[in-house]
């Protein structure tokens, strides 16, 4: 048997980590890995054209997956470009390996062409970050590397020289069993008993829940049922806490709707679950809040605490919800769900009155539209801006649908990369990017990728030719909106160009026939829809300093709109409310 070189190693141990694809950009100091990849039928070589495009998509695999994605820039300017979708995977705790293949070793520090230090260039990004030296190093860090990843939830970056990659590997490396799965995390004691306490002493306990609460959603509706306590939730934890949930009071935040600002603000005691909400000026300042969080980090860093419980969501209301006493007052329950229903009736109306009519096409009835016809697992993907408007409001979760944006990070143009990696995890499952014409355009190269490896992603367009959530914020600051606006281009013109489906709907009507042919093609489609610019009603007490970087200093409710199916939700848990 032929002896291996350090690349032939690195792919290796990638593989035994569970490790299905490499996306990236070949080239120079990383040709001895793909050449690797080449010879390994355990794990593929993904071209795509832009290496952000590469680390958007492991992010968005390691996100659907659960499991270890991973990337990889050649040395300089290629693995440069990694850095801004390895922002997004750490802030999302998606656990990604990016390998930063570098210069010959023998000229790093003498200002080689291409040279840059990526040991410095990722630290921000990254919960490790190490260069390899010598081949002696190699199996040890890399395992280090994907321990990090999977063990704390984000990115580490292994550098590599090219030339130290071509060198045979050491003949007895040491190889230890690999972590693969994160344990669960349970609060002490003291911690319970406390936490147990306060709850008991409380007559109006509320819950708000982040992405923290992912399968815990069965332990949430109990503990919510024992203590009569309202379920509202922030953007990132909708998918996992919205659907089958009786006490459900809507999502807070700058895109917030129905009662869950009041619900946070009218307890005794506010109990945040597995969320990094970072909009402080929603949260209260007199109630009683405690934070529970597996990651010790964020307790605390956006509001005072009365208690901080270290733990997973999951683990700690195990724990919690047998010791509480059972509260048989719904009074607050009752009344948070009646405001919400009454929230949700009073801007429904928005995207439904004349929409057959409306041209350019509200958006808002896109994304109803949109949310009625995918399937009931679709794995939707969306860009920074408006479409995070749209798919909070629209988006309908039920337990199997997933939804994955840059809602951390803030990232323009992730949509349709994190489709790719989505895609690849089952060609059988539907994913549709929900895109808008700035973000598209920015890495619109990649489209060619979903016709080279015949991904049938579906590119729903919101093409309303500008940069609407940056309108948006000049207007609230007095600002005439300059250099927002986007050529009028037909993107299905360049889809059809680049042998995929594209079609162009510029009135209502063409909507539902346009997504249900564009859904039924087996290949990649665009759907270009021509959509309203001037969609967002704005409420007349607003300031300047409640949008600017989405922060709300006062505003309860601040983009006005429909709500789609949630209104039938919220009439629903009206059923669960005594009558007089």
């Amino acid at each position: 048997m032929a002896k291996q070189n350090v690349a032939e190693q690195f792919v290796d141990i990638l593989a035994r980590a569970g490790v299905k694809r490499l996306y990236g950009v070949v080239g120079d100091s990383l040709n001895p890995v793909v050449d690797a990849i080449r010879r390994n039928s355990a794990i593929d070589w993904i071209h795509v054209r832009h290496e952000e495009t590469a680390a958007f998509a492991a992010g968005a695999e390691a996100q659907v997956t659960g499991s270890l994605a991973a990337c990889a820039g050649s040395c300089g300017p290629g693995n440069l470009h990694l850095i801004n979708g390895l922002y997004d995977a750490h802030r999302s705790m998606a656990p990604v390996l990016a390998l930063a293949s570098h210069i010959p070793s023998s000229e790093i520090g003498l200002g080689y062409f291409q040279e840059t230090h990526p040991e410095l260039l990722f630290q921000e990004c990254s919960h490790y970050n190490e260069m390899i030296s010598n081949p002696e190093q190699m199996p040890r860090l890399l395992q280090t590397a994907i321990q990090h990843a999977i063990g704390r939830g984000g990115v580490s970056v292994v550098t590599m020289p090219g030339d130290i990659a071509s060198k045979p590997a050491p003949e007895k490396s040491i190889e230890h069993a690999l972590v693969t799965e994160r344990p669960g995390v349970r609060p002490g004691d003291d911690e319970i008993d406390k936490l147990c306490r306060m709850v008991d002493e409380a007559k109006r306990v509320t819950l708000f829940c982040g992405s923290g609460t992912a399968g815990a959603h069965a332990e949430v509706m109990e503990f919510a049922e024992k203590i009569k306590s309202p379920v509202g939730h922030a953007l990132r934890g909708k998918e996992w806490i919205q659907y089958d949930n009786p006490y459900d009071v809507g999502m807070s935040g700058l895109l917030g709707y129905g009662a869950a600002y009041e619900a946070t603000h009218e307890c005794d005691l506010l109990i945040l679950l597995g969320t990094d909400f970072p909009y402080n000026a929603f949260l209260p300042d007199d109630v009683k809040i405690v934070q529970v969080d597996v990651r010790p980090e964020h307790l605390g860093r956006r509001s005072k605490l009365d208690l901080a419980v270290w733990g997973d969501v999951r683990e700690t209301l195990r724990c919690l919800t047998p010791r509480v006493k059972p509260k048989s007052d719904r009074k607050f329950l009752d009344r948070m769900l009646k405001k919400h229903a009454n929230a949700l009736e009073g801007v429904v109306k928005a995207y439904t009155r004349k929409v057959e009519k409306h041209v350019p096409i509200h958006p808002e009835y896109v994304a109803s539209v949109l949310d009625e016809m995918a399937d009931d697992d679709a794995v939707f993907t969306v860009d920074t801006g408006m479409n995070n408007v749209w798919a909070a409001r629209y988006l309908t979760p039920n337990g199997k649908r997933r939804v994955i944006g840059s809602f951390s990070h803030g990232s323009m143009a992730n949509a349709l990369p994190q489709a790719i990696g989505a895609q690849f995890t089952d060609r059988d499952r539907q994913v549709v990017a929900m895109s808008g014409d700035g973000g598209f355009s920015m890495l619109m190269g990649d489209f060619l990728t979903l016709v080279q490896y015949d991904l049938p992603v579906k590119v729903v367009l919101f093409n309303n030719s500008s940069l609407g959530m940056v309108e948006l914020e000049m207007l609230v600051a007095g600002l005439p909106s300059y250099g927002t606006t986007n050529a009028n281009t037909d993107y299905a013109a360049i889809a059809r160009a680049a042998g995929a489906y594209g079609v162009r709907v510029e009135k209502p009507k063409q909507l539902q026939s346009a997504l249900k042919d564009a859904f039924k093609h087996k290949g990649p489609a665009l759907v270009d829809v021509v959509t309203d610019p001037n969609a967002l009603s704005i409420p007349p007490k607003i300031s300047a300093e409640m949008v600017t970087g989405f922060a709300l200093s006062a505003s309860k409710i601040v983009l006005d709109g429909g709500v789609g199916r949630m209104l039938q939700m919220a009439r629903s848990n009206l059923r669960n409310v005594p009558r007089p």
